[in-house]
């Protein structure tokens, strides 16, 4: 692959391109459901200066064994709140996702003129954006695009970056689960790829040492089989089922698969065997689960820049148009500048519309405020399951029933929650056998069962507002 020169003209393009990614980042809203519990593991994890091992955050799985694998990624997201609220905590995603596509562009650019290279790069943001929610998993993207940036070195003769995957590895297994990907990688690239494989073995197996240097230890790896495995995971949450193609991002995504076969068989370039290896590998991946689509379009634009450099013509190269490198510079940081306008913070100074910060159905946050004044007020407290993750790290004084981490939870619990919320005839049966005293539902996911309480004399309403309400027994069952 001979590399082309990135000119400070070139900037100019991938500026445009961050600023336009980066800025939607922080358009969207922290949703709640992998968000707060992670912050209240951070802190929980500071103040004991160790990562908690047994359930805390739910009293209906208290003091059962846990192990976070993300808790490096907790404790950061959990600092940066404290001390910067919503405007450092967006502005940490900003970063995150700035430098995983301005990774890809330089990778693509080594194929593409820059305003092509900027358009991949653009279309591969706008499609995975559905997976930019405010979570441990946004720090593995730009670690998997380094990884993959190495080994692509490594294959074209150049072993200098391969010092980076361990410490990629060892920083990944961390921060998030899917760490295991840098060996998937890694692996695959000895097996198929044609770089020097002594070399790459040597690197494999210290990064499969890294990834036992975590708080965990080996149990990290029993802890990702059960992650994979856990009915509560598989059944109940979403983004573990298959990917569909209803709205624009997956729009974008089928159809650049789609497209995927022809531009192979018209392009002059050839994709090697190691790069339809990872390319079946993360597509077979990617349409098992949602959570998985984002790591095949990181690796689409690098094999789609490849096909294309065969099929579009060579970019003219125009040095008159690189004779003032300080302003182009200056230009292309202005321009990546502008979209801190849209930072939590800044943009409700000029913008009267601005969008919500936290996720306005989702996030009962005068509820919890109105809930924290109630001490007096008798549990245990039963909850919306999305709530639940606001309420860990809120009002820990309230432990949860059910949150969006699912996976402390067994099939029958969750079958059970979605049951009582849809309002079944048992439903309080259900609170009678649990000895719960006082609800917090939503107004938006539990409407049936909200109905049946109020129905029923043996429920008092508390409080009420257009994302919660608060029913306490009328006689508390002690």
């Amino acid at each position: 692959m001979n590399a082309r020169p990135i000119r400070s003209y070139d900037l100019l393009w991938l500026s445009l391109t961050l600023l336009v990614l980066v800025t939607l980042s922080f358009l969207f809203a922290i949703q709640p459901q992998d968000y707060w519990w992670c912050l209240r593991v951070g802190r929980d994890t500071l103040a004991a200066r160790a990562v908690p091992v047994t359930e805390t955050l739910s009293w209906s799985r208290a003091g059962e064994p846990i192990l976070y694998e993300p808790w490096l990624a907790c404790v950061i997201f959990e600092r940066t709140h404290a001390l910067g609220g919503a405007t450092a905590t967006f502005l940490l995603r900003g970063l995150l996702i700035g430098l995983t596509y301005a990774l890809l562009w330089v990778m693509a650019r080594r194929s593409l003129s820059p305003q092509v290279a900027a358009l991949l790069v653009l279309t591969a943001g706008l499609a995975g954006s559905n997976n930019w929610e405010m979570r441990a998993q946004l720090f593995a993207y730009p670690l998997f695009v380094l990884c993959l940036y190495s080994l692509l070195e490594w294959q074209a003769g150049n072993h200098k970056m391969l010092w980076t995957l361990p410490l990629a590895t060892l920083l990944w297994a961390n921060l998030h689960g899917s760490f295991i990907l840098s060996l998937v990688l890694a692996g695959s690239a000895l097996l198929f790829g044609k770089g020097n494989r002594k070399a790459l073995f040597i690197i494999l197996l210290l990064m499969l040492a890294a990834s036992f240097l975590t708080p965990h230890g080996i149990d990290l790896w029993e802890h990702l089989r059960f992650m994979l495995t856990v009915p509560s995971n598989q059944e109940y949450s979403l983004e573990w089922r298959a990917p569909v193609n209803e709205g624009w991002q997956m729009n974008l995504f089928f159809a650049w698969v789609l497209s995927f076969a022809p531009l192979a068989a018209f392009s002059s370039r050839k994709i090697s065997l190691m790069e339809w290896v990872w390319f079946l590998g993360f597509g077979w991946l990617a349409f098992s689960g949602v959570r998985y689509v984002i790591w095949l379009l990181f690796l689409l634009v690098v094999l789609t820049a490849r096909l294309l450099e065969g099929i579009l013509p060579a970019p003219r190269v125009s040095p008159e148009r690189n004779r003032f490198p300080a302003f182009n510079i200056a230009l292309a940081g202005l321009l990546m500048a502008l979209s801190l306008l849209y930072l939590p913070g800044l943009r409700e100074t000029w913008w009267a519309q601005a969008p919500a910060v936290y996720a306005p159905k989702l996030t009962p946050i005068q509820a919890v405020e109105w809930l924290s004044r109630r001490p007096e007020l008798p549990g245990p407290l039963w909850n919306d399951y999305a709530f639940g993750s606001y309420l860990a790290y809120a009002l820990p004084s309230r432990p949860v029933w059910v949150d969006s981490r699912f996976f402390p939870f067994s099939g029958g619990q969750m079958e059970e929650y979605l049951q009582v919320s849809r309002g079944a005839a048992d439903w309080e049966a259900v609170f009678d056998r649990e000895g719960v005293n006082l609800l917090l539902l939503s107004t938006v996911n539990q409407p049936a069962l909200i109905q049946q309480v109020e129905a029923s004399p043996r429920w008092c309403e508390q409080y009420r507002d257009e994302v919660a309400v608060i029913f306490s027994r009328c006689e508390p069952i002690r």
